[in-house]
């Protein structure tokens, strides 16, 4: 049975960068997010800057929800003490995606070797609103090639149908 042709197109995104050190014009992995989503025909309706470890987590994912229909995280996904993006969205998840931090570091350990290792990057769905509609979210590192692997590699070439998955 084949899924071709089964996807969703028309998707609003939501890029949230977690990071101690950076601010809108420092701020490369979430503009690289912004623009090559904008260029492979996406709308990118919220991009926010948040502190590691931030109390405001919570309160930027809930936002997120209400306007976006994928979320896309950034920084924070490291084994340093502060990097707790991985840990603070996963209890929100309905569902988690295994293998998108699997094949993410499988493509990373190509491009950097073992430090790939240390990424938590992950993946799921989360219902959103009232309708029980379903979101999907991606946690992946902070610098600006792990977006551009995460974006070019497995999440553009595949979101609509993930989405159109979650949702049926």
């Amino acid at each position: 049975m084949t899924h071709e042709g089964k996807e969703l197109k028309d998707i609003n995104f939501a890029v949230i960068t977690v990071s101690d050190t950076r601010n809108r014009e420092t701020d490369i992995s979430g503009k690289t997010a912004v623009e090559l989503l904008e260029a492979a025909g996406y709308r990118v309706v919220m991009y926010d800057i948040l502190r590691d470890n931030s109390m405001e987590l919570p309160a930027t994912f809930s936002k997120a929800l209400e306007k976006a229909d994928v979320i896309f995280f950034t920084g924070g996904t490291g084994i340093a003490s502060r990097d707790v993006t991985a840990e603070a969205v996963k209890p929100m998840l309905s569902r988690e995606i295994p293998g998108f931090g699997e094949l993410f570091r499988y493509r990373s350990f190509e491009e950097i070797g073992a430090r790939a290792m240390l990424s938590s990057a992950c993946a799921g769905i989360v219902r959103k609103g009232e309708k029980n509609e379903m979101a999907v979210v991606f946690c992946v590192p902070g610098s600006p090639g792990a977006v551009r692997t995460a974006l070019k590699e497995i999440i553009l070439p595949a979101v609509g149908h993930i989405l159109w998955e979650a949702r049926r």
